[in-house]
């Protein structure tokens, strides 16, 4: 969901608000991306959306002057990101609730702790490879830094894209002491870094675990890069904090997408690409598509699904009836993979030519079976419901609510 989010100069801030399944977060947090990036960085995005899986409203901004956010990016520095979270902290609190969570990636995790101590509803802060002080950013332009003092201001390029430093950038982010206000900080801090990070080296978490009282906590994300390229490392900082945080904020009742008297709902915001949730009033998952065919590949995909109900209800119907004969199965396996082939392909002895839908159902039966009780279990695995509803004919009615 966008939202439209005006800050003090009258600037227009591109912002998102991921919602979990129900739509009804039983808190809010607020997502700080790391220095020139913006709030479409796909780690950004990751950890926003499973956040959200924890149940959190997620917004996740640009700061002033980057990405679809208007201003002039010259004319900002490390005190204006600080006083844009400040602002979209106040929005959130006029127009739903205030946050209780601020997140930030490397000088974002800066600007957070930053921002912390003027928002007296934040109840926690996560920081991922973040530096001990906003002025290691400089050492991004360091062979630009004569020029912008020489001149005032000068064109860099950081991640291979231009940026104009002036110099009151450079002074703004020496005068904010990081650590100074993470002395004064009493609040729970998550720190998350990598050891191998070579943007903002491990010895910045040490300095911050340090000057923070308790209660703190430190995760080492080993192996990860500085950017958190590797979709794995943001799924786990997210699965970190989300697990983290429900120690320190009170869980209200939560609150599912209504199904409306149907079975099950469904929910795609098209603010996303693929990535839909699923509810059934009780609990709460989500479905995607796989990264190459433009998903975010967060969840299964539709036929994945199709093919889960299929093994899923397999896999009980095998064991209700082991259980009723009294053999000694102990665990079942169901494998499955959906595909469209020739009929010829299958052995079709209906005569029906061209292609047709066809899954493939394989079954390991673990447990001291003989071979005939292994055969009649393989039979039963064809009597499931859900494999009966699929091979018949099925009659679907579609209207709008």
């Amino acid at each position: 969901m966008q939202l439209e989010i005006t800050n003090s100069r009258g600037e227009q801030l591109h912002a998102v608000l991921e919602l979990p399944a129900g739509r009804r977060p039983r808190q809010y947090a607020i997502f700080a991306h790391c220095f020139t990036c913006t709030s479409d960085f796909s780690p950004v995005r990751n950890i926003s959306r499973e956040l959200a899986n924890h149940g959190f409203g997620v917004v996740r901004f640009d700061f002033t002057g980057l990405g679809r956010s208007e201003g002039d990016f010259s004319e900002t520095n490390f005190s204006a990101n600080v006083q844009d979270l400040v602002e979209v902290s106040d929005y959130l609190a006029q127009h739903y609730q205030a946050p209780s969570l601020l997140v930030g990636h490397s000088l974002g995790g800066a600007a957070v702790l930053m921002a912390s101590a003027q928002l007296p509803a934040i109840q926690a802060v996560a920081v991922i490879g973040a530096p001990a002080e906003a002025a290691h950013v400089a050492h991004l332009f360091q062979e630009d830094l004569p020029e912008i003092v020489a001149r005032g201001e000068a064109l860099v390029h950081i991640g291979g894209r231009p940026f104009t430093i002036k110099k009151q950038f450079v002074e703004d982010i020496k005068a904010n002491r990081v650590l100074e206000m993470v002395k004064k900080l009493r609040k729970p801090l998550l720190i998350l870094h990598s050891p191998q990070d070579a943007i903002v080296g491990i010895e910045h978490a040490a300095k911050l675990y340090q000057a923070a009282f308790h209660p703190k906590s430190f995760v080492s994300l080993d192996g990860a890069d500085h950017l958190l390229s590797n979709r794995d490392d943001s799924n786990y900082v997210a699965a970190m904090i989300g697990a983290w945080v429900g120690r320190y904020l009170e869980k209200p009742a939560e609150k599912l997408l209504s199904t409306k008297g149907e079975q099950v709902a469904t929910h795609l915001d098209l603010e996303n690409k693929f990535t839909t949730k699923i509810s059934n009033g009780r609990h709460a998952i989500l479905a995607d598509e796989p990264a190459k065919v433009g998903g975010d590949d967060l969840g299964f995909s539709p036929y994945e699904l199709l093919n889960a109900s299929l093994g899923a209800c397999t896999a009980m119907t095998i064991k209700m009836y082991a259980e009723r004969k009294g053999w000694a199965l102990k665990e079942v396996f169901v494998y499955l993979s959906y595909a469209r082939k020739h009929a010829e392909d299958v052995n079709l002895d209906n005569g029906k030519m061209g292609m047709v839908n066809h899954i493939a159902k394989k079954i390991e039966l673990i447990g001291d079976l003989n071979e005939e009780q292994r055969r009649r279990l393989i039979e039963i695995a064809a009597k499931c419901p859900v494999h009966r509803t699929l091979a018949e004919s099925v009659v679907m009615e579609t209207g709008e609510l």
